[in-house]
């Protein structure tokens, strides 16, 4: 279990457990004789098969439709679903050739799609943990509301790790509980930054949701880096 620092409205903090729980599938997949099944990767197509290859060598898509009509230039049959074991990921130039020297970049569209901003893409260093707790920034968000305005990647589940954590985060989801909303939190010195996860990880918007039933709780960690916002949309006479 990892952990994290988090305070509460009153700027105590305390180091507290978290994990990723996966919901237990109801029904079981098995094969015909009931033995479990098995994940098993399967090459799909190697470079001299890909779509790209394939327009290069015919002068038309037509005169690529007519080839895959009369032949099969699209199929490997010697490699075709070759059972796969380790992979490892690579970057390919234009010319499909291992790139050696990659620059990554961040690329900011605007809400229409348009590309607003490239820029170099920096490794940020992971805060949740650090001697800055994650903070109540005191912004509450209705649960209803926050799901029309976000996509949540990531849901982590908040665990105390003793007693005194346990009465720490139940007050937490207790007040949340209460309010039918999520509170944002906020990471840095000043506890208004983005929460990052892990060295090099994604920046995000965190939100704590709370939820309690006699002496039991849950508290969720959800985190987002998608904003669902609006087109914008331009006047003019119809």
């Amino acid at each position: 279990m990892r952990l994290l620092n988090l305070s509460n409205e009153k700027k105590r903090d305390a180091s507290v457990g978290f994990e990723s729980r996966k919901a237990k599938a109801s029904i079981e997949m098995v094969l015909p004789d009931g033995t479990p099944k098995q994940s098993a990767r399967a090459l799909k197509a190697t470079l001299d098969t890909s779509l790209e290859t394939l327009l290069a060598k015919h002068a038309s898509p037509a005169a690529l439709a007519q080839a895959m009509i009369d032949g099969d230039p699209e199929a490997d049959v010697e490699q075709f679903g070759m059972l796969l074991s380790k992979t490892r990921k690579v970057y390919l130039s234009p010319g499909n050739k291992v790139a050696y020297c990659v620059k990554v970049e961040e690329v900011v569209h605007t809400p229409d799609g348009a590309v607003k901003e490239i820029r170099p893409c920096q490794d940020a260093d992971a805060n949740i943990s650090g001697n800055d707790p994650l903070r109540w920034t005191g912004k509450l968000m209705p649960k209803a509301k926050a799901a029309r305005m976000f996509i949540f990647t990531h849901t982590y589940q908040v665990q105390h790790v003793n007693g005194l954590t346990f009465d720490f985060l139940y007050d937490m989801a207790k007040q949340l509980h209460e309010s039918k909303s999520l509170m944002l939190l906020g990471a840095g010195p000043k506890g208004s930054g983005p929460v990052v996860m892990s060295h090099g990880g994604t920046p995000y918007r965190a939100f704590l949701e709370g939820r309690v039933e006699g002496e039991k709780y849950c508290l969720a960690l959800h985190l987002s880096n998608l904003e669902m916002k609006p087109p914008a949309t331009t006047g003019g006479a119809a």
